[in-house]
């Protein structure tokens, strides 16, 4: 099983799950900027910082830090790593989900980076992972073939993003609404690639504001019984 730094509630049991997934060369804490920010909005969620299973090697001679997959070589070996990273961290999302008593739809996912891209591509494969995701500086691996099922997208990115460029990701968010996804894409000036703070200040007010479309579908459905009740 993956380590990670876990935060939970003082007292009680949980209402909601995330789980944060930072970018290469880095660990759990990367992401404590994030989980104070959900802390704050959502007193009683648990938050799961895992640190990558493996040694950063992008720097000769190693350095510190971790990784969820080698960035090295060419495209074939990277989405040959992303592919070989995701059971794992498939595992641990849903582990805590069934530790913490807390159904799919409570979970959310974020990530920074190669942890965005990595938690769009656990949400393009697997169904009934998590309700939502917060993706920082991230990208699709692969040019999405469909939308995840009641699954509420959020895409945070700096404009002026050298690593990552936010153009590709735009093109496939726009590709996912017109597949019918449940997705807000940000895009903020004078932002690289970092986990900035007005960038999760806007992950919050996404948080707080979007209605996910499973419930306005149920709150019309719930209207049109209502319209065919017998009236007293």
């Amino acid at each position: 099983m993956i380590q990670a730094h876990v935060l939970l509630p003082k007292d009680g049991q949980p209402d909601l799950l995330f789980v944060l997934l930072h970018g290469a060369g880095a660990d759990g804490l990367q992401m404590r900027p994030l989980a104070e920010a959900l802390h704050r909005q959502y007193p009683r969620a648990a938050l799961v910082l895992p640190d990558a299973p493996d040694a950063f090697d992008a720097i000769p001679g190693g350095g510190a830090g971790f990784q969820w997959y080698s960035e090295q070589g060419d495209d074939a070996a990277r989405a040959a790593g992303l592919t070989q990273a995701l059971p794992a961290v498939v595992e641990l999302i849903r582990y805590w989900a069934e530790r913490l008593e807390l159904s799919w739809e409570r979970v959310a996912l974020g990530g920074f980076s190669q942890g965005a891209i990595l938690a769009l591509e656990a949400l393009q494969q697997e169904e009934q992972l998590a309700g939502r995701v917060l993706a920082f500086g991230g990208a699709y691996a692969y040019w999405p073939q469909h939308a995840p099922k009641d699954v509420s997208i959020h895409l945070l990115h700096g404009k002026n993003d050298e690593e990552l460029p936010y153009v590709p990701l735009l093109n496939a968010a726009r590709e996912l609404m017109g597949l019918g996804a449940d997705i807000t894409a940000d895009v903020m000036p004078d932002i690289g690639h970092e986990l900035h703070p007005a960038l999760i200040e806007r992950a919050m007010e996404q948080l707080r504001t979007f209605i996910p479309a499973r419930l306005w579908r149920e709150a019309v459905v719930a209207a049109a019984e209502q319209e065919k009740a017998p009236k007293h």
